[in-house]
């Protein structure tokens, strides 16, 4: 298994993207730490799921955009699993309007969601992962932070940003074999595209080079690769996952 006895943060593990790639790494053999706003039937039912693949998972409630929740999560879950080789910050909401409509909450709130919790939570495990000399840091980006979209420039604004923040934070961290890198989902199937009509399925797929949407476990497994050993040499990379859609 790629990722025997390393253990895992993964923010937004509760459902789509998110809980595809912690299960992934727990088929892989990696212990899970996870996280949601509350503890409710859903982080409970999540923790029996990957527990039951053999490995040791525990879900927190904690805001990962707040500072103090964060480093107060982090030193939790050290506690609680010894080590963090791995922190996944998936995290992220939308809040779609032209810009012309946009308010500056709806800005304000994908922008503190989506690129502060990568701040905060790299902020948190940083010294942890400097003091062990090793660790792999995995930020989920977007095809529309490299291209953009109408009615999508606050969520866009926040995916560029993490591809700056992970190039810097790349160049800063190398020194201490800690790797950073973003991967870009593009059209994804989750629960939300679940409700979305056929017919404008259909329309967004015929924009796809390879004419499908993906599936959360083909970004899982990008996932996968940038946080294992086989790729020791590669820090500061964008890996768009999109089918090949224009632009990515």
């Amino acid at each position: 298994m790629i990722l025997e006895n390393k253990t895992a943060i993964i923010t937004g593990a509760t459902r789509g993207i998110g809980h595809a790639i912690a299960v992934r790494f727990a088929k892989e053999g990696c212990n899970v730490a996870f996280c949601g706003r509350t503890r409710n039937e859903k982080m409970i039912a999540v923790e029996q799921e990957l527990s039951a693949l053999g490995v040791k998972a525990k879900g927190y409630a904690t805001d990962v955009a707040d500072y103090d929740s964060a480093q107060a999560f982090v030193k939790e879950v050290l506690a609680d699993f010894g080590k963090v080789d791995i922190l996944v910050n998936n995290a992220g909401i939308t809040d779609d309007s032209a810009v012309k409509r946009m308010t500056e909450e709806q800005f304000d709130r994908v922008m503190h969601t989506n690129l502060k919790s990568v701040f905060c939570m790299t902020k948190a495990i940083q010294p942890a992962m400097w003091r062990q000399g090793h660790g792999a840091i995995v930020n989920i980006g977007s095809v529309v932070g490299i291209a953009g979209n109408y009615n999508q420039a606050n969520y866009a604004a926040s995916k560029a940003g993490i591809i700056g923040f992970s190039k810097s934070c790349a160049k800063e961290f190398a020194a201490r074999n800690i790797r950073v890198n973003v991967v870009c989902p593009g059209f994804i199937e989750t629960e939300m595209t679940a409700e979305v009509p056929k017919e404008l399925m259909a329309t967004w797929c015929s924009r796809i080079p390879m004419k499908r949407p993906g599936t959360a476990d083909e970004v899982a497994q990008a996932c996968v690769f940038l946080a294992s050993d086989m790729c020791p040499y590669i820090t500061s990379h964008v890996m768009p996952v999109c089918g090949g859609m224009e632009d990515a």
